[in-house]
Formats: C-alpha cells, sequence, structure tokens
C-alpha cells in the first residue's frame, strides 16, 4: 500500500514539476513578445520622455497611413507628430463620416489594415511622399502595443526616432525588430500562406506564382515568375516603412489585384489580414531584390530574404 503512495505522489510530483516547466517557458515567450522587462524599466524612467511639440509645424515629405474604426482616437497623430503627413482611414464609417467629403474611408471593413495600406498606395501612386509609413491606430500600450520596440510601446516615440536615410537606403523597413513573434522557427511553417493562397494573390501580377507543376514554357518565357518559400516568416505586426521608389517598383496594377484578393476571398476579416502580415515584405522587396524570383534563366536566385 505505501509502496503504491510514494509511486502515486512521485507521478504527482512529476506532473507538478512538468506543469512548473511549461509554465516557466510560456511566461517567458510572453515576457519576449511583450518586452516585458524593458517597459517596466521605461516606465520607471516615463517622465524622461520627449515633450510635445507645440509650435506650428508643416509637415514634410513623409506620411503616416493608418487604418482606425470610426471608435478609435487617432489625434494623437497630429498632435504629436505634426511633422508628419496624415492619411488616416476609417474601415467602418458612420453616416455621418461617409457624408464627410474630406473623410478617407475604404471599399471594405476587411482585411484589418490591409485595406487601407492598399487603398492608399491606389489612390496615390503617382503623388506618394519620399517616405510612407503604415501604422496602427492605436499609439500605445503594453496590452494593445505590444508589438512596438520603442520604449513604452509608444508609436509617437518610434517616428520620432525614425531615421529616414535609413529608410530610404533600405527601401522597406519593418518597424518591429522582435522576432518573436512571426520569425522563429516555429513559426515559419503557418497555415495562413498556403499554395493555393500564394498562388491567388500573385495571379495576374507581374510577379506571377510558380510551383513545380508550372510547364517548362511559362517558367522560361522570359518572364519573372514567383516561387513560394518553404518557409515564411515576417516580424509581427503589420507596421512598417517605405519608401516611394520601393512602392513603385511594383506597378499600379499589382496593388490593385491585391487589394481586390482581399475583398474577394472567403477568408474573413482577420484571417485575410494576417495573410497579408507575412507577405508584405515580399510584396514590396520581391522587384527590387529578386526575393525567391525565378528569371528567365531557370535559376533561383535566393530563397531567403537578403
Amino acid at each position: 500500500m505505501k509502496g503504491g503512495l510514494r509511486i502515486a505522489g512521485f507521478c504527482v510530483l512529476c506532473l507538478v514539476l512538468f506543469s512548473l516547466y511549461l509554465l516557466e517557458a510560456h511566461l517567458q515567450d510572453i515576457c519576449d513578445q511583450y518586452g516585458a522587462g524593458s517597459y517596466v524599466i521605461n516606465w520607471l524612467d516615463r517622465n524622461s520622455t520627449a515633450p510635445s511639440p507645440h509650435d506650428k509645424i508643416i509637415p514634410g515629405d513623409k506620411v503616416i497611413v493608418m487604418a482606425k474604426l470610426q471608435e478609435e482616437p487617432t489625434e494623437w497623430v497630429e498632435e504629436e507628430l505634426p511633422d508628419w503627413q496624415r492619411a488616416i482611414y476609417t474601415v467602418n464609417p458612420s453616416p455621418e463620416t461617409r457624408l464627410n467629403g474630406s473623410a478617407l474611408t475604404t471599399p471594405l471593413n476587411k482585411g484589418h489594415e490591409s485595406m487601407a495600406y492598399f487603398t492608399y498606395i491606389i489612390d496615390n501612386y503617382d503623388n506618394l511622399p519620399s517616405t510612407v509609413v503604415f501604422l496602427h491606430a492605436h499609439r500605445a500600450g503594453f496590452l494593445m502595443a505590444w508589438h512596438v520596440d520603442a520604449p513604452l510601446h509608444d508609436n509617437v516615440i518610434a517616428m520620432r526616432n525614425l531615421k529616414l536615410d535609413f529608410v530610404q537606403q533600405n527601401g522597406y523597413v519593418n518597424l518591429r525588430c522582435n522576432w518573436n513573434p512571426g520569425c522563429k522557427s516555429a513559426h515559419r511553417f503557418n497555415s495562413h500562406v498556403t499554395d493555393e493562397i500564394w498562388a491567388d494573390v500573385f495571379d495576374g501580377t507581374s510577379t506571377p506564382p510558380l510551383n513545380i507543376s508550372s510547364p517548362t514554357d511559362q517558367e522560361f518565357a522570359g518572364q519573372n515568375y514567383l516561387r513560394k518559400p518553404i518557409e515564411i516568416g515576417a516580424a509581427c505586426c503589420a507596421q512598417f516603412a517605405i519608401s516611394r521608389d520601393q512602392i513603385q517598383k511594383r506597378p499600379l496594377d499589382d496593388y490593385v489585384k491585391f487589394r481586390q484578393w482581399v475583398i474577394d476571398t472567403e477568408l474573413g476579416d482577420a484571417s485575410s489580414g494576417r495573410v497579408m502580415e507575412f507577405l508584405w515584405h515580399i510584396i514590396f522587396v520581391v522587384p527590387m531584390n529578386n526575393y525567391v524570383i525565378v528569371k528567365s534563366t531557370g535559376s533561383v536566385e535566393s530563397a531567403v530574404s537578403p
């Protein structure tokens, strides 16, 4: 009897220890994603944050583009970043907003921020400022804006620290450097960008899809094809800066096609937005850096982003 109790006690102890191990690993992962340690330090030192500008400032050759819900406050952009142009799209406009001729709206409330991003590019393709930054509507917060790397997860601080020369030099810059989530090995084999979705998204664009079943005459027809990588990762969460030249590496028709995919797909709002979250760097980097492009020679230039 005692032997059985000892075995049962040992099993319970092992189960408890294993549960604590899993809990610790999960908490470490969450703290890494949320930058918990640095957030606490920055919160304690929050009084040293640069004050808001007070003088009237004329917006420069740069724009912040974002999607917002009708109820979301975005006045902070104008108040805290007056040196930036603003293109803020309401995705669920009220009747009053729809009647406002100066209000920016999207064709549909779908695809999360992607609908506003594509709409801005389509509507302004020939008149883009030098630097375009795509941001979320929330400014800061440990839970709301955990994916912002700047102190206190504050997009205002991120924009004040953004090096525009670096954006122009690189063309495309993801505003999050932390690989967790989105880029870690376990995240790269995701269920969001399937072979079928890849083919649908890039079909009819200047970089049409290529897969193993593609006929040889299409593969060597002098056209650049886009082969789906085995692994696709992207640092969370669809906030990035890009130069005008980089956007215009793709023709306008490509962006019309991408937006139409978001509108037509059977995937819902969150799922279609997540697909684009994993594809932004491919959409924008491909035309200049030959990211996984098969050229007319049939040689694969690269399987990973440079």
